[in-house]
């Protein structure tokens, strides 16, 4: 799921940041419309097309779109970096984990890919105690705890066997989760257009080594999806971005749960699935305890407990 934004460079020193919730919460609902939209795209495309093919395309056209939007205000300056190992390692982390979610979504049902994802923040909570040494008390160890019994709900082992997809989902919100711990500390040192360009041009060109693996010339429909998605994720993005820009993240983030609504209804009208007990109470589970989180950090921040 990146951190698009708009600037001048050199990134201006730390400016007045004015709240304004509701439009924040405006772009956060935008932006789960966005996700929901690409990913459902995606989920249709590469029951036709290799994973491989589809993420190019997408990336391609995220880049050209991101490019449009950054470079004119910041040049080529938005490339100095001193940590380009972070960047390359972050590159790999998010390439596997977009082409883990994309063979997820040709195995299993757009919400339960969708729910298992929502486990990313609880992947990122222990990926911060691990890489970063941040610390994780009794309380949140079990919000853990319970986060992944959620996932394990949503997969439905039961009496069928495992779903395999769910093993796909759950290795990229692993990663997912984990590369959100990396960007956090990289925040200190790189601005959000260096983080999202390097991002850009990195995927870029390790989708273009994905190609010589099976390529298939799309139908001119196909291939303006695949366009429009890439652009649609670099805009979902941006307005992600803005909207955590505009208010306190313990306002906004809670509505980005709604691309778990957004989800059902596509793979209901799309495929005709109808959501199950488990993917339901799994999901409420997994969205229960990233909340919780959330509200535990919200806390934290506060100066009298």
């Amino acid at each position: 799921m990146s951190d698009p934004g708009a600037g001048k460079a050199p990134a201006p020193a730390k400016s007045a940041r004015r709240t304004h919730i509701p439009l924040g919460i405006g772009y956060m609902l935008a932006a789960t419309v966005s996700f929901a939209g690409s990913t459902a795209a995606a989920k249709w495309l590469v029951a036709t097309y290799p994973p491989g093919e589809v993420l190019f395309v997408r990336q391609v056209a995220s880049f050209l779109t991101c490019a449009l939007m950054i470079l004119p205000f910041t040049g080529l300056a938005v490339f100095h970096t001193r940590r380009l190992r972070a960047h390359a390692i972050r590159a790999v982390s998010q390439a596997t984990a977009q082409t883990l979610i994309l063979i997820a979504l040709s195995l299993m049902s757009l919400a339960g890919a969708v729910a298992i994802n929502f486990s990313a923040p609880l992947f990122a909570t222990l990926a911060s105690a691990i890489f970063l040494r941040e610390a994780v008390g009794v309380v949140r160890w079990t919000a853990l705890i319970v986060g992944f019994v959620g996932v394990l709900v949503i997969s439905a082992p039961g009496a069928d066997a495992f779903q395999i997809g769910a093993v796909f989902a759950i290795g990229n919100a692993i990663l997912y989760g984990s590369v959100t711990a990396g960007v956090r500390g990289m925040t200190a040192t790189e601005s959000a257009e260096t983080l999202i360009m390097y991002q850009m041009v990195l995927l870029t060109v390790i989708f273009t080594a994905f190609l010589p693996f099976g390529f298939i010339v799309p139908r001119w429909i196909d291939g303006t999806v695949m366009v429009v998605i890439g652009i649609a994720n670099a805009f979902g993005q941006y307005w992600w971005t803005r909207a955590l820009h505009l208010a306190p993240a313990s306002a906004v983030t809670p509505f980005y749960y709604f691309s778990l609504v957004w989800a059902i209804g596509l793979g209901y009208a799309i495929w005709g699935d109808v959501p199950t007990v488990s993917l339901l109470i799994g999901s409420a589970i997994v969205v229960g305890s990233g909340m919780f989180l959330l509200w535990r950090e919200a806390g934290r921040n506060q100066p009298v407990r």
